[in-house]
Parts: C-alpha cells; structure tokens; sequence
C-alpha cells in the first residue's frame, strides 16, 4: 500500500474534549498521461497501477482497441506515464485536445449514447451469462474483504471482477471511481484477457453513465454496485443489454436492466 496512504495530525473530539491524534488518509496526486510525445491527460488518482490507469484509460476512452497497438508504456515513477504507439497505429479519435480529470468523475466527452455507437460499441448477447443471485448479493463483501487501504483510511473507491462463481479475480483501489475501473480494464487488456463477456464487475458505489461506457468497451455484461445508477447509465445498460444492479447490500438488490440473466433459486430470472 505504499503510496497510497498517507498520515496526517488531527484533533479528535468528542462533545467539549479533543485530543491531538494522528488518522490515515488516501493520497490523491496528478498523474500525467503521454501519448507520443504529447500531453494527453491529466488524471487526479490515488498512485500505483499508472501503467494501468494509463492503458485502461486510452481503451476505455476509445483512443486505442488492442494491445497490440502500445509500442510501450513506461512509468517514470513522478507522475507521468509515457506510452508509445507500435508502428503503424493511429488513435480513434485523433487526440486534439487534452483532458482535465478529477478524481469524481470522468471524462465527459462521449456523454451520449450515439457517441458509443460511433465508437464502435454494440448490444450484448441479451441472457448470457446467467449468475445466481445469492451470487450476485455476495458480492459486496465478497469485494469488501480485498480492500486493505479502505479498511485504514475509508477513503478509496473498489472495482472489483469477478467471474459468474463470485470468484474475485481482481481488484484496484482509487479515490476516483473512473480510475479504480480504468486500472482494473488496463490490468485485462495488458495480459491479453479482453473481452471480459464472462465477467461481472462489482463497483462500491454508485453507477454513472461514464462507469458502464468502460465496462461496455470491455465487453463486461453484469455491473453490480453498491450504490445507485443514474438515470442516464440505466439507458446506456438497456440499450446495450448490460445487466445493471444496484444497491446490492445485506443480501438485496434491484435490478434495473438485463434481469434475465440473473438466476433466482427457484430457476427463474430477476431478483431476490
């Protein structure tokens, strides 16, 4: 966790009394995206996995396709990650202008369903996979227990995949809920595991529209989530078949698209 957690000095108080303390919190820090020479991005992130972060990003921004196309992505470990492309290959768009992000949202660009369209995104296969719901409601905890530095600082935001088991397979921590899944799409697209049409990825709060246009690019056809979904990433999961849960909590859950892929105990489909 170094890196991610730092220490600072506090004054905890309780009705009249406080006392000098010190308290453990997420560290947020820019990180410079290079794209051949050029600046691209500027992402505000919790450091480590910036290799990821930087390719999950350019994937799931429909900059770039395939692994194939990274001649390299280097780390200089200050804040900047420089990646080169392979002979030959061109961004989808040309980048013409560079990006500001905050740790609170993403990039706001392709707000628009026609937009993923044009970049090449397409409806799911509508009932597949099928997950069990006590599956799906395991989850949380499930995600949960692979937190380290949320358990010391309560700060960070998880995306957690997972295959239709409830097996976790990974997991990245970020004070940006954009990023945490940019690094983990990064990690699957730098071991050549894309597409993820097997998976479920598993969020720990809410669900904006910026969070199902990443999973759509990786294929990803299950989002569970803690929290709420916008209205808008509810529209994006219906008219792309992505099966769409929220407030998946103490054994619960509403599903607000694809439910025929989530399978009750009595052999139906929907939730519990």
């Amino acid at each position: 966790m170094r890196g991610k957690i730092t220490s600072v000095s506090v004054r905890r108080g309780q009705g009249a009394a406080a006392d000098a303390s010190q308290d453990f919190i997420a560290v947020e820090e820019p990180l410079q995206i290079r794209l051949n020479g050029r600046d691209l991005a500027i992402t505000m992130r919790t450091p480590g996995h910036d290799r990821e972060l930087a390719a999950g990003f350019l994937f799931t921004e429909a900059f770039l396709d395939r692994a194939d196309q990274f001649a390299g992505i280097e780390d200089d470990d200050k804040g900047t990650v420089c990646v080169e492309l392979a002979p030959g290959a061109q961004t989808v768009p040309e980048p013409v202008r560079n990006f500001y992000m905050t740790s609170s949202c993403g990039v706001c660009g392709k707000a628009s369903i026609d937009a993923l369209r044009a970049a090449g995104c397409t409806a799911l296969e509508s009932d597949h996979p099928r997950v069990d719901a006590p599956v799906l409601a395991s989850l949380p905890d499930r995600l949960r227990a692979s937190q380290p530095a949320f358990d010391r600082t309560g700060g960070l935001h998880a995306a957690g995949l997972f295959d239709r088991s409830g097996a976790l397979l990974d997991v990245r921590e970020d004070v940006g809920r954009h990023n945490a899944v940019d690094k983990l799409i990064g990690a699957a697209l730098l071991a050549g595991r894309l597409p993820l049409d097997e998976h479920i990825l598993m969020l720990s709060g809410r669900v904006s529209f910026e969070l199902v246009q990443k999973a759509l690019r990786a294929r990803i056809p299950v989002i569970a989530a803690i929290g709420a979904p916008s209205s808008l990433a509810v529209e994006t999961a219906r008219r792309f078949s992505v099966t769409l849960a929220g407030f998946v909590r103490d054994g619960r859950f509403n599903v607000y698209s694809g439910h025929q892929r989530i399978v009750r105990a009595s052999g139906g489909t929907g939730a519990e």
